[in-house]
């Protein structure tokens, strides 16, 4: 069967639903998903760092030592993995949607749930239960808004809308700066979990399912054909009585979900994509939860101390401008390249103890690089798989990439035990940042090139 390039279609003609979505300018209705998914993300970045910015209070209102921190901080990351890797297949079985309507639901119920915790046990164990919502929810918002994107600008506007995670990480730093003070630490997770909970009405109402996801599950064309003419006007897509699909990427016959994920074509590249995105988040969550008590006892006030770490994930913002590289250039080099600026910058924090202004410019600039490379993988890993398969890739690399975020947490207890010096700390943290580029030179040099194909 054919499709047109332009106007409406022949009443037998079948839509090519990504030869739509290329062919019209990124429509209104594009843009509100783009918004809602951006607000997931956003939500979940600050939910995911706001226990490292009550941290200190913690200390304080509990009587308890640093090293029993350890569990807290990583409570979330645990139940961050296992959202990921449970909700992947799922999305590819039951569609993107209610997947990320119930994990929204989820994370905003226990955070609300987090703020009322008496111990260090409970709060534990809500922290968990919160991260089973925030790990299920962010692969699948970024594949939702990756399948509504034209191939040519598909790693920005998804790059673009993952930065909701380290903004909304950084925002929660400001607003804990000033709402601890004055309101208590547990106002920050009330907040944390109101607002995703206003989000999720607006979710039922008016997410639709990925465009690309109905094409492969056989969807009825009435329902494709409503979601396309709201992109493009009903005119384009009146005639069509059924639709198929572009898949750049090779497809085993009856493989889905985690078997396409580990199987001949794709295996390595899975493996090097989830060691990189694992040493990516040693880095970010080694620093987000540890930076305020470093700077802390480095010497500044708990304000500044937590003011400088906000600067941190701020500089996410740097990746979309790399999403438009990675449209134009080989997209694992452009990130490889930011992997290996992320462990020289890492390393010079630990060389500005002691002087406020040029830690300040340090954790900026390393931020930045840092988070635009790591903003960048999901990006990476949904143009690395095809359709029947991109949910679950795309989780399972956030997933084991979480169990990273567990051994940066208990990386910096271990070497503040272990009474390593400042510029030590960050000097092995650093590291890490050198064998997530090794990771994505290797899956570059691995994968072939496939032709396009058209599937229905």
């Amino acid at each position: 069967m054919t499709t047109s390039s332009a106007g409406a279609q022949r009443p037998d003609a079948a839509v090519n639903v990504q030869q739509v979505l290329n062919e019209h300018p990124f429509s209104r209705y594009q843009w509100l998903i783009f918004a809602l998914c951006f607000c997931i993300v956003l939500c979940d970045g600050f939910d995911t760092a706001a226990i490292g910015y009550i941290a200190p209070s913690l200390l304080a209102e509990w009587g308890i030592e640093k090293p029993a921190l350890g569990p807290v901080l990583s409570a979330a990351l645990f139940g961050l993995a296992g959202g990921a890797l449970f909700a992947g297949p799922l999305a590819d079985r039951f569609g993107r949607k209610a997947v990320l309507v119930g994990s929204v639901l989820v994370f905003a119920l226990t955070c609300l749930a987090s703020g009322l915790a008496q111990s260090i046990q409970v709060l534990t164990v809500l922290r968990f239960v919160t991260g089973l919502g925030l790990g299920a929810a962010m692969p699948n918002a970024v594949t939702l808004m990756s399948e509504y994107c034209p191939d040519k600008r598909r790693a920005m506007l998804t790059n673009a809308m993952f930065c909701g995670f380290p903004l909304g990480a950084a925002f929660g730093g400001f607003l804990a700066a000033w709402m601890i003070p004055n309101l208590g630490w547990r106002s920050v997770l009330y907040l944390g979990g109101a607002a995703p909970l206003l989000l999720v009405v607006l979710l039922v109402l008016v997410l639709p399912e990925s465009v690309r996801y109905m094409v492969a599950r056989g969807y009825a064309p009435e329902r494709i054909r409503r979601v396309l003419a709201r992109i493009a006007g009903s005119q384009a897509v009146a005639g069509a009585q059924s639709f198929v699909m572009t898949e750049f990427k090779p497809v085993e016959q009856g493989k889905s979900g985690l078997s396409l994920v580990l199987s001949r074509q794709y295996w390595l590249g899975s493996l090097m994509l989830w060691l990189a995105y694992f040493m990516g988040l040693v880095i970010f969550y080694a620093l987000m939860n540890w930076m305020p008590v470093l700077f802390k006892e480095g010497g500044l006030d708990p304000k500044t101390a937590t003011l400088v770490a906000a600067l941190f994930p701020l500089g996410g913002v740097g990746a979309i401008f790399c999403g438009w590289l990675m449209d134009r250039f080989e997209a694992n080099r452009i990130i490889a390249i930011g992997y290996a600026l992320t462990a020289a910058s890492i390393w010079w924090i630990g060389q500005e103890a002691g002087n406020l202004g040029w830690l300040v410019v340090a954790v900026f600039v390393a931020g930045t690089i840092m988070n635009t490379a790591q903003s960048s993988m999901p990006a990476l890993a949904a143009g690395f798989y095809p359709t029947a398969g991109r949910a679950t890739g795309v989780a399972w690399m956030l997933g084991i990439g979480r169990f990273g975020g567990i051994a940066g947490s208990f990386l910096v207890a271990e070497l503040t035990a272990r009474h390593l010096t400042f510029g030590q700390i960050f000097a092995v943290v650093a590291i890490p940042g050198l064998i997530a580029m090794a990771a994505l030179i290797i899956k570059q040099i691995a994968t072939p090139k496939a032709a396009p194909a058209v599937a229905s």
